[in-house]
């Protein structure tokens, strides 16, 4: 197949730049910061007016558009929206922390409006009744996340699906995540659902601690300059797994398998569910694979159950890893 290695994803998409923008203090008055220390960590930025709790915040903007200024902190706290297109900023990127209670037992932010944004924050100690405890719970709608940690919960974001919604990812991490203690199957770092479209960029994922690092059914996927670290992981499974097949691109992206692990038999899986969607022309190319150490088995990198023609171009990989498997 043809040699096809791209050049890292360069140009955000216009939302992810507008909330970065807004995350660099651009948007925020200073009258609002001022009134957030005096009456609540929760600001709407737009209004000016400060609240104790943040589904009050969101409450507030309702079907509208606005944003929400959180001061740093730790909070008990979690939120449903329900309509409109809500940012949920970090005033000081990673010193915002939600943890420890989720909403209609799902997530720290249960989001089913037209749009959400999320930049800055920490998502930490997750847990729901089913296993599926998790920073973000994505019902329907786009969602944009930039800058943000979840972490030590039982799932980082997990959607439902919208075949019209998008969702965009980046330099945000995912750490200790994942579980499948439970009857209703294994959680994992990051679920996406059968959306339009998944771009992840420029992320961390580590210590995964059950189920797949990266799971999207999503019919197009841009996965590109993340690295995935399994060194320290324990009942993992694969890397990156398109279990509906997927069109898209997977890019320079650096992986490393760890020796605990539940299914080691490949690093990336397409359609190894169901061919809902087509591979065709899915890019898999300019990637870094490894072994760790102490890895005593082999694997494959690519493993296909589509029968699609997939382009496979130049990665490189370690001893043990075979490029390419028909299965």
């Amino acid at each position: 197949m043809k040699n096809h290695v791209l050049s890292p994803l360069s140009r955000p998409s216009r939302p992810l730049v507008a909330l970065l923008a807004i995350a660099a203090g651009l948007a925020i008055p200073a009258g609002a910061l001022l009134a957030q220390a005096q009456d609540g960590p929760y600001t709407v930025v737009e209004t000016g007016k400060t609240y104790v709790r943040l589904q009050d915040a969101v409450s507030a903007i309702g079907s509208g558009k606005g944003t929400i200024a959180i001061a740093p902190g730790r909070y008990k706290d979690c939120a449903v929206q329900s309509g409109g297109d809500v940012s949920y900023l970090a005033t000081k990127p990673g010193t915002a922390i939600l943890e420890g209670m989720a909403c209609e037992d799902k997530a720290a932010l249960v989001l089913r409006g037209y749009n959400a944004s999320v930049s800055g924050l920490v998502f930490q100690n997750l847990t729901s009744s089913d296993g599926n405890g998790a920073g973000i719970r994505l019902e329907k709608g786009n969602l944009t996340v930039a800058q943000s940690w979840f972490r030590d919960s039982q799932e980082g974001i997990l959607t439902a699906s919208d075949p019209s919604g998008r969702i965009v990812i980046d330099k945000s991490t995912f750490t200790n995540l994942g579980t499948c203690y439970y009857s209703a199957g294994c959680a994992h770092s990051l679920y996406i659902g059968d959306y339009g479209f998944l771009r992840v960029t420029r992320s961390r994922f580590e210590r995964g601690a059950g189920g797949h690092y990266l799971k999207s059914r999503s019919a197009q996927v841009q996965i590109a300059s993340n690295s995935f670290d399994d060194s320290k992981g324990r009942w993992s499974n694969y890397m990156i797994d398109l279990p509906n097949g997927s069109t898209g691109q997977i890019t320079n992206n650096w992986f490393v398998q760890g020796p605990d692990h539940e299914n080691h038999s490949a690093l990336i899986a397409i359609a190894a569910e169901k061919h809902q969607h087509s591979a065709d022309g899915l890019v898999i190319a300019g990637n870094n694979a490894r072994l760790a150490p102490s890895v005593k088995w082999t694997t494959t990198f690519v493993a296909d159950w589509s029968g699609d023609k997939l382009q496979i171009g130049q990665n490189t990989l370690g001893p043990g890893i075979k490029p390419f498997e028909r299965r």
